[in-house]
């Protein structure tokens, strides 16, 4: 008998990809966590039935919210993560030596759980000594902090249920009080290419301008997300995205699947129909 997961993206499309096996089902108290192990995809982890990474192309994702920001400014020691669970962000990060020290905040306990145990190629570097882990609601952690943060990457789950706050103008503001003078704020930003999923984009990048000085997106190809084509938002308090740091990023001597300089400046120049 063939096993098939299948994902609802839209009332009208669905993803299927065939699995050998179901390997944890559980309900957090907050979400439905699962994960599966597949053909073509290896390992992945679904958040009340919406995949959230798989080990065949989660370096694609975690490149570009990772590197993109961290090439941009070369003086980022202190970052704040909020969700990014799964434990692939903090690995990025945590490749640059310079880099002093990582909060990261996660709602959901089952979440760092279950990778740390399945998915050990993305959440291997979770408890690191650098890395502080907060178990709690990242839109109340980021209220109390000011002028803290050279980075805050915002790893976040789809704009409904445990995700739903992190796509406010009052997150965002908090996250503009809690950076430095240089500091640059990261998201993941949907899909411009299905109509719920371009408002979505578009709403939180209009909130994000309105609080922002430099409020850019950028996109990157992802085969498992809906449509495949997927945005990040980048807004900082002065910095631009393109600038002489990006050239001198192969310096560190980071070897990535996805992410290079020439890469870096080519995702911020968008197709006409997201523009």
């Amino acid at each position: 008998m063939e096993l098939w997961y299948t994902e609802q993206q839209t009332e009208h499309v669905r993803f299927s990809i065939k699995i050998k096996q179901h390997l944890f089902s559980s309900h957090s108290g907050f979400q439905q966590v699962d994960v599966f192990d597949s053909v073509e995809f290896g390992k992945f982890l679904t958040l009340d039935g919406l995949m959230m990474v798989t080990e065949k192309d989660e370096f694609i994702y975690h490149d570009m919210i990772v590197h993109v920001p961290m090439a941009t400014n070369p003086n980022i020691k202190k970052v704040l993560v909020i969700g990014a669970g799964d434990g692939g962000t903090v690995r990025e990060l945590l490749r640059y030596p310079h880099l002093e020290t990582i909060d990261m905040v996660e709602i959901d306990k089952m979440v760092v759980d279950v990778s740390v145990e399945f998915l050990p190629q993305t959440a291997s570097q979770l408890y690191d000594e650098k890395v502080n882990l907060y178990f709690e609601d990242g839109l109340k952690f980021v209220r109390s902090k000011v002028n803290e943060y050279d980075l805050i990457i915002v790893d976040s789950t789809d704009p409904f249920g445990p995700g739903e706050g992190l796509f406010t103008k009052e997150f965002y503001s908090n996250c503009y009080r809690a950076l430095k003078a240089e500091g640059i704020l990261v998201n993941q930003h949907e899909s411009p290419y299905y109509p719920a999923f371009e408002r979505n984009m578009r709403r939180a990048h209009q909130r994000i301008s309105e609080i922002f000085e430099v409020a850019q997106v950028y996109q990157a190809h992802i085969p498992t997300y809906p449509s495949g084509h997927w945005l990040f938002g980048y807004a900082s308090k002065g910095i631009l995205p393109i600038n002489k740091h990006v050239n001198s990023w192969h310096e560190y001597g980071l070897k990535t699947k996805y992410y290079n300089p020439a890469l870096h400046v080519g995702c911020f120049a968008l197709p006409s129909y997201v523009i």
